[in-house]
């Protein structure tokens, strides 16, 4: 009993402690952005501004067009999630109903190109864009999204398709319903919080994406949200410490908000796509 005991202590306070370290970064960014240029600048921190100020956001909206920038990048996150999971969700169906050699391949290729490297796809994908006419423009960094976000899309949709039970698609074809009629008809409906969970899991991880963003977009004007941060960086390396505090919390609002939303069913998603039936 004692043992049980202790071991629960100690599973609790691990927790505490790993909450305590992510937590931390967003926490003190938070302070930082309210916090006057004379408290950043004092050698004895305090978590708590002394006397808060709103300059630090002021400042950021004056140095950079962060509204311009946020623009772009939910234009970009909204497109590549929309059209993620308009190619996804009958990819998926294929591939969670299909037996044969292909589709076992083609799941087997989903999971392994997750381990490919930023630098790997970026040179491919720019000479690919290139030819099309789309490099430093908006449509051209979502088609780079597409591809970065479809094979995870692909993996938690084909979970939440084997989760559909067989009976009522070879119920809708004794009806006469076709494979596109069935998919639309009567799993895809079913498949509501799984499309939901994949569009939103694409979204953040576009409005999130720097690498991408940088390489592909010169024109200032075009710029996401990630690349206009960097702006803050003088060119001795030297930040606007208090206006970068300001912008980086404002940029990472959404996507926190849009996780906190949508946390269990991407927790759900990724299960059922670990199950194998």
């Amino acid at each position: 009993m004692r043992t049980s005991t202790g071991a629960r202590v100690g599973q609790y306070a691990a927790l505490l402690a790993y909450l305590v370290f992510l937590a931390f970064p967003f926490l003190w960014l938070i302070s930082i952005a309210f916090k006057p240029p004379r408290e950043l600048a004092s050698l004895h921190p305090t978590w708590i501004p002394e006397h808060p100020t709103l300059d630090n956001f002021r400042q950021a909206f004056d140095e950079q067009p962060l509204l311009r920038a946020g623009l772009n990048s939910l234009l970009a996150a909204l497109g590549a999630a929309v059209i993620a999971v308009l190619i996804a969700t009958p990819t998926a169906y294929v591939m969670a109903r299909r037996r044969g050699r292909l589709a076992k391949a083609a799941t087997g290729w989903v999971v392994v190109s997750q381990a490919f490297p930023f630098v790997l796809l970026i040179i491919p994908l720019f000479l690919v864009l290139k030819n099309l006419g789309l490099i430093d423009s908006v449509p051209g960094l979502v088609m780079v999204y597409v591809v970065w976000s479809l094979p995870f899309a692909l993996w938690m949709l084909t979970g939440y398709v084997r989760a559909v039970p067989r009976e009522l698609e070879e119920a809708a074809a004794v009806d006469g319903a076709g494979r596109l009629r069935t998919l639309v008809s009567v799993t895809a409906p079913l498949l509501g919080p799984g499309i939901v969970a994949t569009a939103l899991f694409a979204f953040i991880t576009a409005w999130n994406e720097f690498f991408f963003a940088l390489v592909l977009l010169k024109t200032p004007e075009k710029q996401t949200l990630p690349v206009i941060l960097t702006h803050f960086i003088g060119a001795e390396g030297v930040a606007d410490l208090g206006p970068l505090a300001a912008a980086a919390f404002l940029a990472t609002l959404p996507s926190l908000l849009v996780f906190a939303l949508i946390q269990r069913r991407i927790t759900g998603g990724m299960l059922a796509g670990a199950v194998k039936s």
